[in-house]
């Protein structure tokens, strides 16, 4: 098959439109339409339903376009792999982490990775879904759990639990709870237990639920947590990696947290040489040593 009349083909079937292919291919779009009729004739097969509102792969479509989807993923491997070079990191590196950690942990510290790389480019996708990737929607990982995908190279980075914070001026107003059982006339700030969140983070969102605590404020993510907590809300349920960056966060009832919550980094072997990927996993580990001194 033509390697040129694939690439329109792709276009086409990724944007759903001949015109839309035709503006990112810098075509006409009666030359792209001229060329996936000529694919079609080729195969001797209907690639696409088409209709006034755009264009649907047909089944024979979905099956091209598969193939096309996953050479486009290991062309653009080969071709950052062909970009980096020993001395220079460069590139796009599109990062999956969740919502709280990237938010709270990560972006406050990229600063200092771009002052030390200024042509990397970071595509930071925070989310609690765990991304494929081996099928590359991501290039690298930082998750609460360690992946179980195949083919992955995984270092952990630390361990964390989730504990209870206040400030001082909320605690001042309302008073510090010594027991488990003083919770009660406090309000508590956490995670919805509908809202994805690690387990043994939920368990312990669950048990202080049963104190009979009389207000709460649920948030769907920890960074709504936090806000609530320096905000003076009231005792919210947060990771303990964030004493780092706000120290003046007051522990309550120390006795109090989570089970032990593991944090992976992690990446496709094939990236295994990748520039941009190794200076992202050693600036990550260079922070996490900081932390911790």
């Amino acid at each position: 098959m033509d390697w040129d009349k694939l690439r329109i083909f792709h276009a086409v079937a990724d944007a759903g439109s001949l015109t839309h292919a035709g503006d990112t291919l810098h075509l006409s779009q009666s030359a792209v339409s001229r060329q996936v009729r000529a694919l079609e004739e080729t195969l001797g097969t209907t690639l696409f339903h088409r209709h006034a509102r755009g264009l649907i792969l047909t089944e024979q479509g979905e099956m091209l376009f598969e193939a096309t989807r996953s050479i486009s993923r290991k062309l653009d491997t080969t071709a950052a792999r062909i970009r980096d070079s020993e001395e220079h990191v460069f590139g796009e590196l599109r990062v999956t982490t969740t919502t709280g950690f990237g938010t709270m942990w990560l972006v406050p510290r990229l600063a200092k990775l771009f002052a030390r790389y200024p042509d990397l480019k970071i595509d930071l996708m925070l989310e609690e879904r765990v991304l494929d990737l081996p099928m590359r929607e991501a290039d690298v990982a930082i998750r609460m759990k360690e992946p179980s995908q195949a083919d992955l190279i995984r270092r952990r980075l630390l361990n964390i639990r989730m504990r209870l914070y206040a400030s001082q001026d909320y605690l001042d107003q309302t008073g510090t709870p010594a027991e488990l059982t003083d919770l009660g006339p406090h309000r508590l700030i956490c995670q919805s237990l509908a809202t994805p969140q690690v387990s043994s983070g939920a368990a312990l969102v669950q048990m202080l639920l049963a104190q009979n605590v009389v207000s709460t404020l649920m948030v769907n993510n920890y960074f709504g947590v936090l806000q609530g907590v320096l905000n003076h809300v009231g005792i919210g349920v947060l990771p303990d990696y964030l004493t780092h960056d706000f120290p003046h966060l007051v522990r309550v009832l120390p006795a109090v947290e989570s089970t032990e919550v593991p944090v992976f980094l992690a990446f496709p072997e094939e990236l295994r040489g990748s520039r941009r990927v190794m200076a992202f996993r050693d600036f990550v580990l260079e922070e996490i040593q900081t932390m911790r001194r």
